[in-house]
């Protein structure tokens, strides 16, 4: 194997690095735009609009307005963890991970009052983790 001018070989660890940066800026960006469209989730599960189905039988009874509530609180929280992001910090880093894992679990169990944007929601939440974990801002 040879070594390049950053001294990994063959520049495989670069291009990875590099794939893994661009798509944190956008994981950043994508975690500020949830976060805001959780905020806003939050506010009209609150107002208890009619957009949300709510059936009789589902096993974790809270009601629209207690998930609007979590929502609400963590789209305040993942738009703060964004900030962090942009600034490359690492707390930012850790506080970002820990609150898309909150907001996996948070959709899934919010999955039959608003299936295809939980799914949507869940399958972004998988991608930012990805490229969180696999970004070292310190080597940008």
């Amino acid at each position: 194997m040879t070594a390049t001018e950053h001294g990994t070989p063959n520049g495989r660890s670069d291009t990875r690095h590099a794939v893994a940066a661009g798509t944190s800026l956008a994981a950043a960006a994508l975690l500020a735009v949830t976060g805001v469209v959780s905020i806003l989730q939050g506010i009209s599960a609150i107002a208890k609009d009619d957009v949300y189905v709510s059936g009789p039988e589902y096993i974790y009874k809270f009601d629209i307005s207690g998930w609007g509530w979590i929502h609400l609180i963590l789209g305040i929280l993942m738009v703060a963890a964004a900030a962090g992001l942009f600034t490359r910090s690492t707390w930012g880093q850790m506080l970002a991970i820990a609150l898309l894992g909150l907001s996996i679990i948070a959709n899934f169990l919010w999955l039959p009052h608003y299936p295809w944007w939980s799914i949507l929601v869940i399958a972004l939440d998988i991608v930012v983790i990805w490229a969180i974990a696999t970004w070292d801002p310190h080597r940008i």
